[in-house]
């Protein structure tokens, strides 16, 4: 049950940061183009990541050590999730738009849950399938069904992309957990992703005009904060709870990303909060409640 709990909060917090980044991601990439952003925000967390790695791994008594096995499943983790998923979701955001982009990758838990059966033997019952139409409800009230404006099939197909490899990205980290820490998975899963990245990284420098109107201070901020505490504490933290909750429930707190997005577009930029936004809400709220919250062990707690 403690378990249970700590993981539903790394993972609430990790969708929250995720949901909230939208808004300093929409500032930077006024200037800066998406997949140079990429790069730097892989390049600021792997540094930040590797330095703690290191540092914690040359004070235990038998330095860690990477086998060729290890390499091989985390290369395969930051091509899967962090190049290709990230990758075909911005390509995706940008074909068609940004209600699509959020709409279609919200489809991922759906796969989670059927590769979590396929890959990690883990059950498919009648609770997990419950909560995953509540939460799935919810997210199609929060940002509709009909008011998007892209009509790129071909964005669609990338959308359709990106939340296929990010649950395959979600049941990877489920199985490395068995073999290594959060922190050994993150740090090297993005530093195989840095590296991945960055062919496109100066094909969008040698073909993007950039723009130098940028106040530095408010641009430097804003990607130091994608950086550090979108990619790198958020990725921590959403393995960490990975670690500690079965793949196909954790997944459904990937939910909370267009919750917290509106709700920080309302704080921060101003945006109309319709009562779509508290309804469907509730809706994505209960179905994870429905999923990790057993009442028979509550219920159980009380009496005793």
């Amino acid at each position: 049950m403690k378990n249970s709990i700590l993981g539903a909060i790394y993972l609430s917090l990790a969708a929250s940061i995720w949901g909230g980044m939208y808004v300093i991601s929409k500032y930077v990439l006024g200037f800066v183009p998406p997949f140079t952003l990429l790069w730097l925000r892989y390049a600021i967390a792997f540094a930040f990541l590797f330095g703690i790695w290191h540092f914690t791994s040359r004070s235990k008594a038998r330095p860690y050590r990477l086998s060729w096995k290890t390499i091989q499943r985390l290369a395969w983790i930051g091509f899967i999730g962090y190049f290709v998923s990230v990758g075909t979701q911005f390509v995706g955001t940008k074909l068609s738009d940004a209600h699509t982009g959020a709409l279609l990758t919200s489809a991922s838990p759906t796969f989670v849950i059927l590769f979590a059966r396929l890959f990690l033997r883990e059950p498919l019952t009648w609770k997990k399938v419950s909560a995953l139409l509540l939460s799935t409800g919810g997210v199609l009230i929060v940002v509709g069904w009909g008011n998007h404006q892209g009509n790129s099939f071909l964005g669609e197909l990338f959308l359709l992309a990106a939340a296929i490899t990010w649950a395959l990205l979600t049941v990877s980290v489920r199985q490395a957990a068995k073999h290594h820490s959060p922190l050994t998975t993150t740090t090297f899963a993005l530093g195989f992703a840095l590296i991945m990245t960055t062919p496109l990284m100066f094909w969008e420098i040698l073909n993007t005009k950039l723009s130098w109107s940028a106040n530095p201070t408010l641009l430097g901020g804003g990607i130091l904060y994608l950086g550090l505490v979108a990619t790198a504490a958020a990725f921590f933290l959403w393995n960490k709870g990975m670690e500690l909750i079965e793949a196909g429930i954790g997944s459904l707190f990937f939910f909370f990303q267009p919750v917290v997005g509106a709700f920080l577009g309302w704080l921060l930029l101003g945006e109309e909060l319709r009562w779509n936004f508290f309804f469907g809400g509730s809706f994505i709220l209960l179905g994870v409640l429905l999923a990790t919250v057993d009442p028979r062990t509550l219920f159980r707690r009380r009496i005793e």
